[in-house]
């Protein structure tokens, strides 16, 4: 278990599995990120990751109640926070995948799009760039993480200018996700898992794993690295 509120910790073969817990729209805020961060930390061992969610939501964006709380000299916190994530997922010396059990929102959609492969539940759930739609600036590492996983430029322009809401078929259609699941949230799960422990099973070095993801989207990289957790320690093959 890594912080029992908030996700779950599984080991599903070879596979790490972080369940973001509970019925509400898992808004990320810093203690959210943080549990996250943690169970992505304690993945140590595994062969490929997963991070999925309960409900009807993967999640919503950034926690705006908080912001609104918290004292302006927290609110860096969340970014810092996010970005930190960010170059965790980069950084990871094993396959990622994100299993989009529902709505991906802003920060939510990023985070998706901050994996190898992203497996989408087909009959619920969107993907969605709300910023233009409530007034928000996209921020830099935002910025360049949308022009590195969706490198078409029309669907670039969908999401981020027109606000556009894809459903799963559509973001396979435009190749922004892997692939578009039927059934409910187990299903999708699943699916996730089952493309994570096919990655898991290459037996990839994990080192060169990381460092070809790394120079794969240098910029992204570039803006996030001095966030992360800095370099993991020497590990044998997965």
């Amino acid at each position: 278990m890594a912080s029992k509120e908030l996700c779950t910790v599984e080991r599903r073969g070879r596979v790490h599995l972080i369940t973001i817990t509970g019925a509400g729209e898992h808004r990320l805020n810093p203690t959210l990120l943080g549990a996250i961060r943690s169970a992505v930390a304690a993945s140590s061992g595994a062969g490929a990751l997963v991070l999925a969610a309960e409900g009807r939501f993967f999640s919503n964006g950034f926690d705006q109640a908080w912001v609104r709380t918290a004292p302006p000299s927290l609110h860096a916190t969340m970014d810092g926070a996010f970005r930190a994530l960010v170059a965790d997922l980069l950084a990871l010396p094993m396959p990622t995948v994100a299993a989009v059990t529902g709505h991906a929102a802003a920060a939510g959609c990023a985070l998706a799009l901050a994996h190898d492969a992203v497996v989408m539940r087909a009959a619920r759930g969107f993907l969605y760039m709300s910023e233009v739609d409530i007034g928000v600036k996209i921020v830099d590492f935002f910025a360049e993480l949308l022009r590195e996983k969706v490198p078409d430029a029309a669907a670039r322009r969908d999401l981020v200018l027109r606000g556009d809401r894809m459903a799963a078929a559509e973001a396979v259609r435009r190749g922004i996700v892997d692939a578009a699941v039927d059934g409910g949230v187990e299903d999708v799960v699943a699916a996730a898992v089952a493309e994570a422990g096919r990655l898991a099973a290459k037996g990839w070095d994990g080192e060169v794993v990381a460092e070809i993801r790394k120079a794969a989207w240098p910029k992204l990289w570039s803006k996030v690295k001095d966030h992360g957790a800095g370099p993991a320690e020497a590990r044998p093959r997965l």
